[in-house]
C-alpha cells in the first residue's frame, strides 16, 4: 500500500510542535531587505524577529520562492529516506500568489525516476492552507492510503474557508498581491474590509463592514451559515495582534461545533504581504473519524 509524505512550504504557518507532531517536512520562502539582507522565513526570521525589522526599516520587504534546485535536492533527500512506495504530497501557497508551486513541479518532474511526488496547488495562503496540510499529514500518520488521502485533500480545497482583516491595504497593494481586492484602496476611512481567496487562489474583497468588531462578527457570522454544527477545525492566524484572537475563539466556540482549534502566528513572507495587525480566520470540516 502506497504511504504518503507530507511537505509544504513556510507560508502555511504552521505552528512548530505541529509539525513535529505530524512529521511535515517544511521547505522556507525567502524574505528581503533590501539587496544586501536575505533570511530563510521561519529559520533565520521568526514572526517576532520580523516584524521588529519591518517597524525599524525604510525599505519594504520583498519574497521570493525557493528555487527547483531547492525543490529537488529536498525531494532527491526525502526519496533517499523514505520506503520505496511512498508518494510525497507536496502542497504548496496559492499559485496565484507565488511562483512557489510553479518551481516545485518543475523539480517534480526533474525527480520523477527517483521520487514518487504529487504537487498540490492548496488555492490557498498562510493557515488557510496550513489547516489543510495537517489534516493531511495526520490523516497519513493513521496510515491512510495515497487515494484517501487526495480524496480528503481535494474535499477540503472546496470546503474550507477563510475570511482575514488587515489594518491597511497598503502592503497587499505595493507587494502586488490585491487582486480584485484593488477596488477598494483609497475609499476605506473607518469601513474594514473582510478579505477572503476565492476558488482560484486570489484576494478578494468580501464584505465592507464598518468597524474591526463587526467585521469580526460578520466573519463568525458567516462560518455558523457555512458548517452548522457540523464538526469542524478553526484556526485564527495574526500578526502581532494576539489580544483579538481569544475573543474570536470564544464567539467561534459559542456558534460551531468546534473540534480542535490552533492559535498561529503569520509568518514573514505573508506578513510581507498584508503587514502588522492582520488576523484571519480559518475553518474546515473536521475528519469524519474525529
Amino acid at each position: 500500500m502506497t504511504s504518503v509524505k507530507v511537505v509544504t512550504d513556510s507560508t502555511a504557518d504552521i505552528p512548530e510542535d505541529l509539525v513535529e507532531e505530524l512529521d511535515i517536512t517544511v521547505i522556507p520562502l525567502n524574505v528581503n531587505f533590501g539587496e544586501k539582507e536575505t533570511y530563510k522565513d521561519g529559520e533565520k526570521l521568526t514572526p517576532s524577529g520580523f516584524y521588529e525589522k519591518l517597524q525599524e526599516s525604510d525599505v519594504m520587504p520583498t519574497t521570493s520562492q525557493p528555487s527547483p534546485y531547492d525543490f529537488e535536492t529536498l525531494y532527491s533527500d526525502l526519496a533517499d529516506s523514505l520506503e520505496e512506495d511512498t508518494v510525497i504530497f507536496s502542497i504548496h501557497l496559492s499559485s496565484q500568489l507565488s511562483g512557489t508551486y510553479q518551481a516545485a513541479s518543475i523539480a517534480a518532474e526533474e525527480v520523477s525516476s527517483k521520487a514518487n511526488v504529487e504537487v498540490i496547488d492548496s488555492k490557498g495562503a498562510s493557515y488557510s492552507f496550513g489547516i489543510i496540510v495537517t489534516d493531511i499529514a495526520r490523516l497519513a500518520k493513521r496510515g491512510a492510503n495515497r487515494d484517501e488521502c487526495r480524496e480528503r485533500l481535494e474535499q477540503l480545497i472546496q470546503a474550507s474557508s477563510v475570511y482575514f482583516i488587515v489594518d491597511t491595504l497598503e502592503y497587499l497593494q505595493k507587494n502586488g498581491r490585491i487582486g480584485k481586492a484593488s477596488a477598494l484602496v483609497g475609499s476605506l476611512l473607518k469601513m474594514k474590509p473582510i478579505l477572503s481567496l476565492n476558488k482560484k487562489g486570489e484576494v478578494y474583497p468580501y464584505e465592507k463592514i464598518r468597524g474591526r468588531k463587526k467585521a469580526f462578527e460578520r466573519i463568525v457570522s458567516q462560518l455558523e451559515e457555512t458548517y452548522g454544527k457540523q464538526p469542524v477545525h478553526v484556526g485564527v492566524a495574526h500578526a502581532v495582534a494576539p489580544k483579538a484572537v481569544e475573543t474570536i475563539f470564544t464567539d467561534i466556540r459559542s456558534k460551531l461545533n468546534v473540534t480542535s482549534e490552533v492559535t498561529t502566528e503569520i509568518g514573514a513572507v505573508i506578513g510581507s504581504h498584508v503587514g502588522p495587525g492582520t488576523i484571519a480566520v480559518i475553518a474546515a470540516p473536521a475528519q469524519e473519524s474525529e
